[in-house]
């Protein structure tokens, strides 16, 4: 009996203890601040994944965010709806917004919350290619965008209507709009406000129900990798066109120069990782072809007397290719003109001064070795005839001349005869 009994102590006690374990889990947060890319899809995913290991009570997203790419956004939608843990996004803090892409992951948070002073909305899909999409196209990308906002909406018993609005009107709505509207699911000034308000809301994660158990929890932060941290950095399309031009031209460099080995090293680097990005940014190869035209431009202006005609076509090629190059105005993804006009000046001077200098450098006269030797002035120290001594170079040396030369008149070294040079008098024939 009394084995019994300890034994349902026992039991009672691992349950009990399982129970406070899963009242005072964790919550474990991100923030995601700026464009969503395909670095910061992985973060999140990366996240839920340690999330749900650790059997956290939710993955909180403080969100701030202009839109970014449709792929790189349903990467993340999908992420959520498959999450092992619920996940909550929280536009924060006051000022930030969840813009277009950021609008539709929001949406698909099984809690959805907004600082004051946030908004969101404005989801309506944009070209992605450069050029503008014929009317049929457009209307089928935005269908597309607009059905898929819906069924997240519906997914997680939000207003669809707006949902869909966002998409194919833009519409854009305060923190108290998109709560009164059904948007979102709380207002809340800080994260343990929030926290709080959603403690003991009961979310669908999976084929089961979870109820949250938040006010109070531990928050956990996760802070992002180095390496995303980087990658969202190249990722952007002025640091992305930067690092395109720096390879182009160190390469260049080092081909107009051999044996520098830096430039090259330096060159094939910048190219790597400008082509990375380029993988995760949508470009018109129009403009990568106009870029490219513009430094063949320039390196033709070191060959060809064009009178500073090729350079012209070259700056002008290379700024067309640029602003064609990424173009979405009023998005994230689009170059500066700051960036442009930099790379444009540089292009100038970078071509007409160091890879000229450079040129000149391989044309000019050697001045080492015997060949160098072949053209250099010098006197007469003995007669020379034929045989005789000559100084040159602070050194005397063995001459020999088939005209007769006197002592101390200057001589010129028409070549290298071994040890001996052969010389003529200086304004002879």
């Amino acid at each position: 009996m009394r084995k019994i009994l300890l034994l349902s102590c026992l039991v009672l006690s691992s349950l009990l203890f399982t129970s406070i374990r899963a009242l005072s889990a964790d919550v474990y947060e991100i923030s995601v601040q700026g464009p969503i890319s395909p670095p910061v899809a992985s973060y999140i995913e990366d996240s839920l994944s340690k999330a749900g290991e650790a059997r956290a009570q939710a993955l909180l997203i403080l969100l701030d965010t202009p839109g970014g790419l449709d792929t790189s956004m349903r990467e993340i939608v999908k992420a959520i709806m498959d999450a092992p843990v619920p996940v909550i996004v929280y536009v924060f803090p006051s000022g930030a917004r969840a813009a277009s892409a950021g609008a539709i992951i929001l949406i698909a948070a099984h809690v959805a919350a907004m600082a004051p002073g946030t908004n969101v909305g404005a989801a309506h899909p944009v070209s992605l290619g450069g050029g503008e999409m014929d009317k049929e196209m457009k209307t089928k990308v935005v269908q597309d965008a607009q059905a898929y906002a819906r069924s997240l909406a519906a997914k997680r018993g939000r207003n669809v209507e707006w949902a869909a609005r966002a998409v194919r009107e833009s519409v854009s709505v305060t923190a108290d709009e998109a709560l009164k509207a059904g948007v979102i699911d709380a207002v809340a000034g800080s994260v343990d406000d929030l926290l709080a308000k959603v403690d003991g809301k009961v979310v669908e994660v999976g084929v089961r129900k979870v109820a949250l158990r938040t006010k109070g929890a531990r928050i956990n932060v996760l802070e992002i990798p180095f390496k995303y941290r980087f990658l969202a950095f190249i990722s952007d399309p002025n640091v992305a066109y930067l690092l395109m031009m720096i390879g182009f031209y160190a390469i260049l460099f080092e081909i107009y120069s051999p044996g520098a080995i830096f430039p090259a090293v330096l060159g094939g680097i910048s190219l790597i990782l400008a082509f990375y990005a380029f993988q995760t940014i949508p470009i018109n190869y129009a403009g990568l072809f106009l870029i490219i035209l513009g430094v063949i431009f320039f390196v033709l202006e070191l060959k060809v007397a064009s009178y500073g005609l090729l350079s012209v076509a070259g700056v002008v090629s290379i700024v067309i290719g640029s602003i064609m190059l990424v173009n979405l105005p009023g998005t994230w993804l689009s170059i500066s003109w700051s960036s442009i006009l930099t790379v444009a000046v540089i292009s100038l001077v970078f071509f007409l001064g160091v890879l000229s200098y450079a040129v000149k450098a391989q044309m000019s006269k050697v001045k080492t070795g015997k060949e160098g030797m072949i053209g250099e002035v010098g006197v007469a120290r003995t007669d020379i005839a034929p045989f005789g001594k000559a100084f040159l170079h602070g050194e005397l040396w063995d001459a020999r001349s088939e005209a007769p030369v006197r002592a101390g008149e200057r001589v010129v070294v028409t070549a290298v005869e071994g040890m001996m040079v052969k010389v003529k008098k200086e304004g002879g024939n």
